[in-house]
């Protein structure tokens, strides 16, 4: 760890106007009425810490990030900005460099306060670290999420344009908090392509589905054989996880095994549906 001096504040301002052509995180930035800042301080990452807790409540004795970790991330050059509503932060991204010759940022956390919640935020904060990373020859951010969470997927894959790369079953291990519910920490990786985002035409009249939804919120295993297919989500686990956690767990293991089974047979999500679907297409087909 390191003790170094706080740096002054406009060393913590992205200049967001070397933004290349088509991406205007100033304008998302005033449209959730936020102020998108880099952090730099020992308050700032106090903050973070507080927020964290206030989103995931976790144990205590297991917080998410701690100031000493923020301080060395950040010193080492890596990113970390906060989302303000005044004087109040309501939503920070954490992200590091990959492999160096990789080119490549992972962005391991990013949160937004409920209390903000409705407001965008978080496409604002993705944006400015969108141009933080680009503005530094990154060509490419990675992160997980949970498959299972609906309204991640949409945003991740359609919204954001990233593309999953990789299926990781109970990636974290045990994570006891109030989001993951001691559910499996299962995570769908993806790639978002900073200069060229992907994009999603919607679902085919030609889908199989290959995992739906029985009429008592069930999983419902369907078919495998056709060239698009489709794979269904519950429209809130998070609720369900609090009402019914066996059933959430169902869907776990039936995301695991289909999903999971077809990005390792070499199929591909092509997007996913607001309505609850991922579109998976097989690559030599």
């Amino acid at each position: 760890m390191t003790n170094a001096d706080e740096v002054t504040s406009m060393d913590a301002v992205t200049d967001l106007t070397t933004a290349p052509p088509g991406i205007d995180a100033a304008a998302a930035a005033r449209a959730a009425r936020v102020t998108v800042r880099e952090l730099t301080t020992i308050d700032d990452f106090a903050g973070v810490c507080a927020l964290f807790q206030e989103i995931w409540q976790p144990d205590p004795a297991s917080p998410l990030v701690t100031t000493e970790l923020l301080r060395a991330l950040t010193k080492a050059g890596n990113y970390l900005s906060g989302a303000f509503d005044g004087d109040r932060l309501v939503g920070a991204c954490v992200g590091f460099f990959g492999a160096p010759a990789d080119g490549t940022m992972h962005s391991h956390i990013a949160g937004v306060s409920a209390s903000a919640g409705g407001r965008h935020i978080g496409y604002a904060l993705k944006l400015h670290q969108r141009v933080w990373a680009m503005n530094r020859g990154i060509g490419v951010i990675a992160w997980t999420f949970d498959p299972l969470v609906a309204r991640n997927a949409w945003f991740n894959l359609g919204k954001l344009g990233a593309t999953a790369a990789e299926y990781l079953p109970n990636f974290y291990g045990g994570m006891h908090d109030v989001v993951n519910g001691g559910d499996d920490t299962d995570r769908l990786l993806v790639h978002w392509d900073l200069r060229h985002p992907t994009g999603f035409a919607g679902i085919p009249g030609h889908a199989v589905v290959a995992l739906g939804r029985a009429a008592d919120g069930a999983p419902a295993p369907g078919v495998t054989a056709g060239e698009t297919l489709l794979v269904a989500v519950p429209s809130d686990i998070t609720a369900m996880r609090a009402a019914d956690p066996s059933r959430a767990k169902e869907w776990r293991v039936a995301v695991r095994d289909v999903l999971g089974g077809l990005l390792a047979d070499g199929a591909r999500v092509a997007g996913f549906d607001r309505a609850g679907w991922y579109v998976v297409r097989w690559e030599d087909r």
